[in-house]
């Protein structure tokens, strides 16, 4: 039997997503759209099934996203939500009503599906390029099953830039740029405005723009872009944003001025400031797409929305006694926003960092942020690396932590994470810290994601080391 016409049921969703990962990784982007527009062509259009809610941006767009299906969700409307990286199993990419999609939808549209990428990467290999990529394929699939099953909007998160991200041969409704910052800048550029040049590319004809707070420089490049796209477009601090906010137990509560209404007492189950901020955008994003921005939401239904928003890997406490926090930051603005928001929200006494860095990362920076924001809090951290391929060596880490600023005294080293988290774990019994103290595993995705494997936060095993294609 041709492999292609093997029945369903000899497909399992590890077997898939093992075919996959034998192309090029997720972390080998191409600057290309063609072959996605090709699939999407043979395939009859499925990113036209619903209309788009697209969110682009350097830090913040997973959360973002989630708050936007869940706002969608609490107005009644069937969502597909589709996001990267995934925490534990790959299915968490394609989420029907905030729900990772079944293995069964998963395996059935692929079987259907996979002909035709076959024949696409028949005619890729006659141009002498390389096949569909891991992230092309899940794009290709996420955008099937959102046809098939149907979905009233989808909420697309870009995997990275935007110009010519697998997601952009969508046309969206509603445009989301969340804040830009340093970060790919080997393929997006080396400074701000040109970073903003390639997430501008989703702005289209047709759309509304809604964007974060931005440096000068990102915002004039949205503002051109939006201008010239003739699309509307609100700003963060100008037609919306957070009026304010009181940190609690477990959260916020958090008073958003929005594009057409204010939306007073909102308790939001996520922490610190850049969360708050994220909320402003996912609510002017809401307006922008039920009312064109002209008419405000239902208070209750944002209340709904709020008691169903997660953003697993965000500061999320693992265990207790002493703390274990994982934060996914894996850039400098998102270790400075996340520090911000573990120093008023969780009141630690003394704090050691379990660190683990991506090769392609500005690891420089990175270091020197942790040490400016944790030097008064973090007596110790270890350094250690993921499972993938791509994290940096534990002592290549620590060499270049001391020109960050770091004491000798206070490094620690070790090439697994699990043993990181055991040597944390003991130096905080030791300083008499059990009670008050905590633990920060942070640095990449990938560390989050096995973190949260090793404390039972994901439904089976460690995640695979290409889990985490740090796009977000």
């Amino acid at each position: 039997m041709p492999e292609s016409a093997q029945p369903v049921d000899a497909f399992s969703v590890e077997s898939i997503y093992a075919e996959m990962l034998s192309r090029a990784p997720e972390s080998d982007m191409r600057p290309r759209l063609e072959p996605m527009q090709r699939a999407m062509d043979v395939l009859g259009e499925p990113q036209r099934a619903a209309p788009v809610i697209h969110v682009g941006g350097t830090n913040g767009k997973t959360s973002t996203a989630r708050m936007i299906e869940a706002g969608l969700l609490a107005h009644d409307l069937r969502v597909g939500r589709y996001s990267s990286p995934h925490m534990g199993k790959v299915t968490e990419r394609i989420a029907i009503d905030g729900k990772p999609v079944s293995d069964e939808t998963f395996v059935r549209i692929w079987d259907e599906i996979r002909p035709h990428i076959g024949l696409i990467d028949a005619q890729l290999a006659e141009q002498g390029e390389r096949p569909l990529t891991l992230f092309e394929l899940l794009t290709v699939l996420a955008f099937a099953i959102f046809a098939d099953e149907p979905v009233d909007v989808m909420v697309l998160e870009v995997g990275l830039g935007g110009s010519w991200d697998a997601t952009n041969v969508a046309d969206a409704a509603v445009q989301v740029i969340g804040p830009i910052s340093l970060d790919h800048t080997e393929m997006l550029g080396d400074s701000v405005d040109e970073i903003a040049e390639e997430k501008a590319g989703i702005i289209k004809p047709g759309g509304f723009l809604i964007s974060a707070a931005q440096e000068r420089d990102a915002a004039d490049v949205l503002l051109e872009a939006a201008q010239r796209a003739g699309v509307p477009f609100r700003f963060e601090g100008v037609e919306f944003g957070v009026e304010s906010r009181l940190p609690g137990v477990g959260g916020q509560q958090v008073t958003v001025q929005g594009l057409a209404g204010r939306y007073p007492d909102l308790m939001l189950p996520l922490l610190g400031a850049h969360q708050a901020e994220n909320f402003a955008l996912a609510v002017a994003a809401l307006e922008a797409f039920i009312g064109g921005g002209e008419q405000q939401l239902a208070v209750e239904n944002l209340r709904t929305a709020c008691e169903h928003i997660t953003s697993p890997g965000r500061l999320e406490t693992l265990r207790s006694a002493p703390a274990i926090i994982v934060d996914a930051a894996h850039n400098q603005a998102g270790i400075e926003a996340s520090a911000q928001a573990l120093k008023e929200s969780f009141g630690l006494t003394g704090l050691t960092l379990v660190v683990s860095i991506l090769r392609e990362k500005d690891v420089r920076a990175m270091l020197r942020e942790l040490f400016e924001q944790y030097s008064d809090l973090a007596d110790a951290v270890c350094f250690t690396a993921s499972t993938s391929p791509r994290a940096i060596p534990a002592a290549e880490l620590a060499e270049l932590a001391l020109d960050a600023g770091f004491p000798e005294a206070a490094i620690h080293t070790t090439e697994r994470l699990d043993e990181a988290i055991s040597w944390a774990v003991a130096h905080t019994d030791e300083a008499g810290a059990t009670e008050t103290g905590g633990i920060l595993v942070t640095g990449s995705i990938t560390a989050v994601a096995e973190t949260r494997a090793l404390f039972g936060a994901v439904d089976r095993g460690i995640a695979d080391p290409e889990a985490a294609g740090e796009e977000t």
